[in-house]
């Protein structure tokens, strides 16, 4: 984004209420989600972050990460769902943005999946095949993880930037081999792929987790307290119920049509999708995996996560702590 002069500073300082004033003021909130297959759905459809604030709620879906992060920066979206890798490089970057709630812990719900004519049995077979996924995400990361844990050199691999709807017509038109994505792509390919591994596998093996985590405009939330603390609450809540309710999550229930809805996933696959995530409960966000400082275990996969892209360039520099974009507080305000 480019700067404004200092005189053009100065003169909107003069006339404009200070910005937290002014967004406190404005009842109204967009927000950017993506496709991922998570309880909070049902409640999305339910409108029931509408309900229980009262604000005017934009809700603007994006193809990755990566383009939420954009629209965070230039002030379109104050809220959005970024993947672990986004999150560390939009940080490391200086974005005022603050994690503040754990989505999903990921586990197996991305998968590196090759075709089953590719001959690609394991990760090493990835060398002179070509491979998809969206920069700058966990996948990403992961496949750059595997890779290395499989002594592959990455430039020895057709490694193909594409957003998930780009991935499922590469893979209906038979022009890659395999990806590493997540659902409702993630469900389609395996219906004619072979899964080679996941980031469940991954994690557990080189302890470089990822996540998806709900992060804000810093400013904006410190502006709109009490929202946030309702929001962590319904996104507490839709997580509880799906972890207490998983047998009435069926391919024909309402909650796996209104996932389908909002994800553009198919209800049949709902529930095996979901099944395939860990949806840490409130207490556990605001101590292990929120709260702990630099202890946290979103702070220190930020940190495997940027130091991963800072050997790859896709960052200038990687922050000491990145506990600093962790707010544990409105999870603890929930787990009370």
């Amino acid at each position: 984004m480019k700067r404004r002069t200092a005189l053009a500073s100065l003169a909107v300082l003069a006339t404009a209420l200070p910005l937290s004033a002014a967004l406190a003021q404005t009842k109204e909130v967009t927000i950017a989600y993506q496709d991922m297959v998570v309880p909070y759905r049902v409640a999305q459809e339910a409108k029931e972050l509408e309900k229980a604030t009262g604000y005017k709620i934009n809700w603007k879906q994006f193809g990755g990460g990566g383009e939420v992060i954009k629209a965070m920066a230039s002030g379109a979206v104050q809220l959005g769902e970024v993947g672990s890798a986004g999150i560390a490089a939009a940080v490391s970057r200086g974005e005022p943005l603050e994690l503040f709630w754990i989505l999903d812990d990921i586990g197996a719900a991305e998968a590196l999946v090759a075709k089953k004519t590719s001959g690609i049995k394991t990760v090493a077979d990835l060398k002179g095949k070509k491979i998809a996924m969206p920069f700058n995400s966990t996948t990403h990361f992961h496949t750059m993880v595997a890779l290395e844990q499989a002594k592959v050199n990455p430039a020895d691999v057709q490694i193909l930037n594409m957003r998930p709807p780009e991935v499922r017509a590469a893979w209906q038109r038979g022009d890659i081999d395999a990806t590493f994505i997540w659902d409702p792509v993630l469900a389609e390919t395996k219906k004619d792929g072979v899964v080679i591994t996941t980031s469940g596998k991954i994690s557990a093996d080189t302890g470089k987790a990822t996540f998806d985590g709900y992060v804000a405009n810093r400013d904006w939330a410190k502006a709109n307290k009490d929202f946030m603390v309702k929001f962590v609450q319904i996104l507490a809540a839709a997580d509880d119920n799906y972890r207490k309710n998983k047998a009435k999550f069926t391919k024909d229930s309402a909650e796996a049509k209104a996932i389908a809805k909002w994800s553009g996933a198919k209800p049949e696959d709902v529930p095996a999708s979901m099944a395939l995530y860990a949806f840490p409960t409130a207490k556990e966000q605001s101590t292990k995996w929120l709260g702990g400082g630099k202890d946290s275990l979103a702070a220190k996969a930020l940190g495997a996560t940027a130091a991963f892209q800072l050997s790859q360039k896709q960052i200038e520099k990687a922050l000491p702590d990145y506990s600093v974009a962790v707010n544990p507080a409105y999870a603890q305000a929930v787990a009370k």
